[in-house]
Parts: C-alpha cells; structure tokens; sequence
C-alpha cells in the first residue's frame, strides 16, 4: 500500500503559468522523490506599467513516501 503526502508550495514565471509550474516541479523534485501529480490550485498575475510582470500559481504536489 502506497502512501502519499501533499504539499503546497508557491512558484512565480516571468513567461507563464505553465512555466512557473514546470519550475516548481523542478525545485520540488531536487527534494522530493516519487512526485505522482500536481494540482494547480490557484492562478494570478502581477501587473507593472499595465503589462503582466509575473505569473504566480498556487500549487499542491503529490509525492509518495517510501
């Protein structure tokens, strides 16, 4: 039996939401083994000089533990 731990983390992007969650997964993994999914739980976006600046999410990530 398998058991799995989640857990929340935060990531930005200055290209997309997309790439700010690709980056998470990237960091998360240097520490976490066994990454099953990830659940983007909320998007946002900050603005400067009416552009957007950043792409924020919200993420849980899923990992099981040996």
């Amino acid at each position: 039996m398998a058991i799995l731990k989640v857990i929340e983390v935060l990531s930005s992007s200055d290209k997309s939401w997309e790439d700010a969650t690709k980056k998470a997964v990237i960091h998360a993994s240097k520490s976490l083994k066994n990454i099953r999914s990830v659940y983007v739980q909320d998007q946002s976006a900050s603005v400067k000089d009416n552009q957007v600046h950043e792409f924020r999410v919200n993420l849980k990530i899923t990992f099981e533990i040996e």
